[in-house]
């Protein structure tokens, strides 16, 4: 039984980054699967671009046709907040003897302590956090607290535990953000070789993104 990968996030939209981090993450930790969450309405994000319909479709659109790669749309189904913890609240009613693997970049697990009852995390999954090389994780506050009381070097650990261990890997990094990208669809420029090209045709069909600028959003 192969632990189970879960990479949440807005997607807004989901990029070549994303998909390099989740590919590489799913072989060399041996994932059964890496399953995709696009957040519904994300408590750290005052405003979204494109809909989270539109978000699942660019997502799904994405992994299609790759092995391992599977989309869980429970979080734009679900009405209110979009809470980390209570996915995998469910997930681990779903699955309760299996081992689950958060995956997290560095950036965003150095925010975890603004996450939603952050803390109640491990007793539900293992963190794993994907890092280009030579970034050192946190070594002070409660963080590095975190590290010392459950870090692990060991992949084996992953798959013999359920929870509760943070485990540190290096991936290789796109230089692709999210951000970075809006802002240059929204510019008039092309897409292409930052996103699948499937992703590229609905953005550019729907023009989810250079909507704003015709509307004069900022």
């Amino acid at each position: 039984m192969q632990p189970i990968g879960l990479f949440g996030g807005t997607f807004d939209p989901i990029h070549c980054g994303h998909l390099r981090t989740a590919f590489e993450l799913l072989q060399e930790l041996s994932l059964t699967e890496v399953r995709f969450l696009p957040t519904g309405s994300p408590p750290h994000r005052a405003q979204l671009y494109a809909s989270a319909e539109l978000r699942l479709q660019m997502v799904e659109a994405a992994v299609t046709g790759q092995p391992g790669f599977v989309v869980d749309d429970r979080e734009v189904r679900r009405s209110g907040l979009s809470y980390s913890v209570d996915t995998l609240a469910e997930l681990r009613q779903e699955y309760p003897q299996r081992s689950l693997c958060l995956l997290l970049g560095m950036d965003a697990f150095l925010g975890l302590p603004n996450w939603h009852r952050w803390r109640e995390l491990l007793a539900l999954a293992h963190i794993v956090v994907a890092h280009r090389p030579g970034w050192r994780a946190p070594t002070t506050g409660p963080l590095g607290e975190v590290m010392v009381d459950h870090g692990t070097g060991s992949i084996r650990v992953l798959h013999e535990e359920r929870a509760g261990r943070v485990y540190v890997r290096a991936v290789t990094q796109l230089e692709i953000s999210s951000t970075e990208l809006r802002n240059l669809i929204i510019a008039g420029r092309d897409p292409r070789y930052l996103v699948p090209d499937a992703v590229r045709q609905i953005i550019l069909e729907t023009r989810c993104y250079a909507a704003r600028q015709e509307r004069g959003a900022p």
